[in-house]
């Protein structure tokens, strides 16, 4: 479980992919820390070394993109991944959603 704030950055324990925090509740808002996994395997701080025997879970390996953002299904917690893997990410068990661009309104 990781306790998470705008700025943190995570990586991965069973593929190359890396993230980092843009958006997540408020520390003070009572919310509990989430369970932000890739591949199936919670996420690690930088400094970390995955456990022995970590594996990707094959159902969990749909890969994330460097550079894409990535919401929760409520829209409260967004993430940038800064290096692309493998591994889905998910949040609480809930797969997290590729951003979606904003449409512009026409010009016309």
């Amino acid at each position: 479980m990781t306790a998470m704030k705008p700025g943190l950055r995570l990586k991965s324990a069973v593929c190359s992919t890396e993230i980092m925090i843009i958006r997540s509740p408020p520390c003070d808002a009572g919310v509990a820390p989430a369970d932000i996994r890739c591949g199936g395997v919670e996420m690690l701080a930088p400094a970390q070394q995955p456990a022995p025997g970590a594996r990707l879970d094959p159902a969990q390996a749909h890969g994330s993109l460097i550079g894409k953002r990535y919401v929760d299904a409520q829209d409260r917690v967004e993430v940038l991944c800064t290096q692309s893997g493998t591994g889905s990410l998910t949040l609480d068990g809930v797969l997290m959603a590729l951003k979606q661009a904003k449409a512009l309104p026409s010009s016309d």
